[in-house]
């Protein structure tokens, strides 16, 4: 069983920062693809960072040189630095993996999903 867990959420000022961090845990071969989104009451989830595992990046464009997305291969894990937070930033931010798995019939490749984790700017 794969299971995604984010940290790192809370309420802070705009101008502020947060770390965010997502772990992979279970019967893990590979992770192919990690990245972040989130979803604003009444919008559409939306992709905020993705980085491949080769290191690859690639950001939304209201994100760009405030957010930085780094993953740590041999911990499974991968973070979003968060700077200069802004209201229209808050929202629901998940962690999503593209990963291959091991199971009793063999490898399995799926896409999972952490629960979320509130991030919450006041102006």
């Amino acid at each position: 069983q794969v299971q995604l867990v984010e940290s790192g959420g809370g309420l802070v000022q705009a101008g502020g920062s947060l770390r965010l961090s997502c772990a992979a845990s279970g019967s893990i071969f590979s992770i192919n693809y990690m990245g972040w989104y989130r979803q604003a009451p009444g919008k559409e989830r939306e992709l905020v960072a993705a980085i491949t595992s080769g290191g690859s990046t690639n950001y939304a464009d209201s994100v760009k040189g405030r957010f930085t997305i780094s993953r740590d291969n041999a911990k499974n894990k991968v973070y979003l630095q968060i700077n200069s937070l802004k209201p229209e930033d808050t929202a629901v931010y998940y962690c999503n993996a593209d990963l291959t798995s091991t199971t009793r019939w063999g490898k399995s490749t799926y896409a999972y999903w952490g629960q979320g984790t509130q991030v919450t700017v006041s102006s």
